[in-house]
């Protein structure tokens, strides 16, 4: 807790001052600093913040005043004729200087009374339990205050410190407690060891984690009851939240998976929903913490106590206040994520119908493409019928009888020709139909560009029809050209042999 304060304000006449308040814990005082801005350049207030209020050392421009005044929680820090821009910043100080003035006459009371076991401990020739028990028995009672946050935390520690050089003269005196107990916190070692290379063995095997993971928490129970070394401890631990780690990936998976942003939103919703319940959490224990302490100020044993109690519900007050403003702004941020969420949401449904129908876009295409290309194999097919069919009949000719057979088998091949043109017409047509169908209903759910895609198959396809009939019929034409030609011939020899006759 800081001791030192640096403010902007203003004068009685008006005039903005830069102001420097200092505690004197050990007079119960405050040193009040005033210094004229045209004295308070922006560099030198920036080294009173940055460095004097670290309690490094600053020199004072001159043209500056100082004055001292009685810290009391009735009065203010302030001179009546100095006006500050953050009053609160100035209560608050007042309340947590009160109380760093009664946290230091504890701690005197503390360190006479640590000063008196100390020189027992000197005459000391060989082990002595009941100094031990003074000694442990003050360190209890100092531990309560640190508990209680009665004592600073640098005066807790010189505290310690200064007990635990007490302790070890004494444990050098208890040699054989200190083997005893390294060789018990050895064998809590080699025990907790052994149970936690069983219980890696058998997550490796893939048995159930929920019963493995309640498993380990008792472990963890059990391992902060126990006696253990420093060094032993460390390892005991770096291998128990190793199996922990273990057990939570397999369980709930890589923290790494789920990258999108509706999943990165989710992690910061979730992180922020605990953050705020410990938040609540720690309210309620203030609360707890402030009703405790109006029950306890009753029952205060000396003025002192009751004093320091006093100084303590001040700044219980003043902590729940400073964490309800937090937890609002904490309450705006999950609404906030709430409705980008939400938004998150709407962008990803909109995404994945574009999606889908980009895939119906691909699979229409796909399969106007296979239809097209059966089509087109089933008109060469086809065709190459067609072409056999005009060279039979192009090879049956000669003779009368030949012609006579020619012609008979004529009529037939075109009867079976004209079938057969009428059933490759008809196939090609239906085929044709339903290309066309498909195709064109395909284009209206998908866009404009297929449609035209399919009207120039279409007349593709016509036209090779088209191609294909003249190939036939015109060789057919050619054929009855050539019979006639032949009917003409068998006349004139007919007459030129009568002649003859």
């Amino acid at each position: 807790m800081k001791t030192k304060l640096v403010l902007w304000g203003a004068n009685a006449q008006e005039e903005r001052v830069l102001i420097a308040l200092e505690l004197l814990a050990e007079d119960n005082k405050v040193k009040v600093y005033t210094f004229p801005e045209s004295v308070a350049t922006e560099e030198f207030s920036q080294t009173l913040m940055n460095e004097w209020r670290d309690d490094k050392e600053v020199a004072f421009p001159e043209g500056y005043t100082v004055t001292e005044r009685e810290l009391s929680v009735t009065e203010g820090l302030l001179p009546d004729d100095l006006k500050v821009e953050r009053g609160d910043v100035v209560q608050r100080a007042q309340t947590e200087w009160h109380f760093v003035v009664l946290s230091s006459k504890l701690n005197d009371a503390y360190q006479a009374e640590l000063n008196e076991l100390e020189d027992r401990i000197d005459k000391l020739e060989k082990f002595d339990s009941s100094v031990w028990e003074s000694l442990k028995g003050f360190w209890d009672k100092v531990q309560g205050q640190v508990k209680e946050k009665n004592l600073f935390r640098d005066h807790a520690n010189t505290l310690r410190d200064n007990t635990n050089a007490l302790f070890s003269k004494l444990k050098d005196l208890r040699a054989k407690m200190d083997r005893d107990f390294e060789q018990k916190s050895k064998e809590n070692l080699e025990k907790f060891m052994g149970i936690l290379e069983e219980v890696e063995g058998r997550v490796k095997e893939g048995l159930r984690l929920q019963p493995i993971f309640e498993e380990l928490k008792g472990i963890q129970r059990k391992f902060r009851d126990s006696k253990l070394t420093r060094e032993h401890r460390t390892k005991v631990w770096q291998r128990l939240d190793a199996a922990f780690k273990e057990v939570k990936e397999k369980r709930f998976g890589s923290r790494d998976e789920g990258s999108s942003p509706m999943d990165r939103l989710k992690r910061r919703y979730e992180g922020l929903l605990a953050a705020i319940e410990k938040m609540e959490n720690s309210i309620r224990r203030d609360e707890g913490d402030l009703n405790f302490q109006n029950r306890k100020i009753a029952n205060s044993d000396g003025q002192l106590e009751a004093q320091i109690r006093q100084a303590k519900i001040k700044m219980i007050e003043e902590r729940i206040r400073s964490k309800r403003e937090k937890l609002g702004e904490m309450m705006n941020t999950k609404s906030e994520l709430e409705g980008r969420m939400e938004k998150q949401k709407e962008k990803d449904a909109e995404r994945e119908r574009r999606e889908q129908l980009e895939k119906a876009k691909k699979e229409a295409q796909e399969k106007i493409k296979q239809q097209v290309e059966q089509s087109a194999a089933k008109m060469e097919e086809e065709a190459e019928k067609l072409e056999k069919a005009a060279e039979a009949i192009k090879s049956t000719k000669g003779g009368k009888k030949a012609a006579k057979d020619a012609e008979q088998k004529e009529e037939e091949e075109e009867k079976k020709d004209d079938s057969m043109l009428g059933a490759i017409g008809a196939t090609m047509g239906e085929a044709l139909e339903d290309v066309v169908d498909t195709a064109k209903a395909v284009a209206e759910v998908v866009s404009d560009k297929i449609e035209d895609a399919v009207e120039d198959l279409e007349d593709k396809i016509e036209d090779t029809v088209e191609d294909v009939k003249e190939r036939v019929f015109g060789d057919d034409d050619q054929d009855d050209d050539d019979d006639d030609k032949d009917e003409k011939k068998d006349a004139s020899d007919s007459e030129e042999e009568k002649k003859e006759d």
